[in-house]
């Protein structure tokens, strides 16, 4: 039997069409634009969403029978900035299947290029670096990513403040580890820099996702297994 499938953007779905989705998802059944006849389905439906549906439940955007019916098994993606140490494998993967797309090899990233894409809070989630990626796989003549990072080194947000504490204290940690060569220890390190415990800092780079020191994307690596793939393809930091 054949499986199709379908895209829709929940969030966006208008309020005279969200009675008819929950009657195919309740009822398992529909009638065809200008059809007497009922047809039976047996659909799962996997809902995603940009939008705080709780929100516009509140607002009467969306219905709450539909977004209930919809929040079964709900899985929160906590956006880019909040997972850093995904960044250097999405960097890889990018590279291979845009590099592949121009024809270019591209297997070197410098420091201060993976330093400046860590320490950007993207706000575009993974779509915003996929397409920086890509402009900067476009600027590349070499095997060294050459990237305009000029346009992510202390750029602020488009109201012109840091989005929350948390952006704030990784910017300031990202910059320091930068500043001592990813040293954390020492009298000269990165915790003693900004007035901490080296125990202290550690447990703060790790509940902000900091990656442990500037990654580079593996040289000659294989098709992406992200079931396979470790958590960070950092250089240990220096403690």
């Amino acid at each position: 039997m054949a499986v199709r499938s379908s895209w829709m953007k929940i969030g966006e779905l208008p309020i005279e069409l969200q009675p008819k989705l929950l009657r195919v998802i309740q009822e398992q059944e529909f009638e065809r634009l200008g059809s007497s006849q009922t047809t039976r389905v047996d659909v799962r439906i996997i809902a995603a969403t940009n939008q705080n549906l709780e929100q516009m439940v509140a607002e009467r955007r969306f219905r709450m029978d539909l977004y209930y019916r919809l929040n079964v098994f709900p899985i929160l993606l906590p956006p880019l900035r909040e997972r850093a140490t995904d960044i250097p494998l999405l960097i890889d993967h990018f590279l291979r299947t845009i590099g592949s797309r121009y024809g270019k090899s591209i297997d070197h990233v410098s420091d201060d290029v993976m330093s400046a894409i860590m320490s950007h809070d993207w706000p575009g989630n993974i779509r915003e670096l996929q397409n920086f990626i890509e402009r900067s796989v476009i600027l590349t003549n070499g095997r060294q990513l050459r990237a305009p990072i000029e346009v992510l080194i202390n750029r602020e947000t488009q109201d012109g403040v840091v989005r929350t504490l948390n952006d704030a204290h990784r910017v300031l940690i990202i910059k320091t580890l930068r500043e001592t060569n990813w040293v954390v220890g020492g009298p000269n390190g990165a915790a003693a820099k900004l007035g901490l415990k080296r125990t202290t800092f550690i447990t703060k780079m790790r509940r902000l996702g900091i990656s442990t020191g500037p990654a580079k994307p593996v040289r000659g690596a294989s098709e992406c297994d992200w079931d396979e793939l470790p958590d960070s393809l950092g250089a240990p930091v220096a403690v």
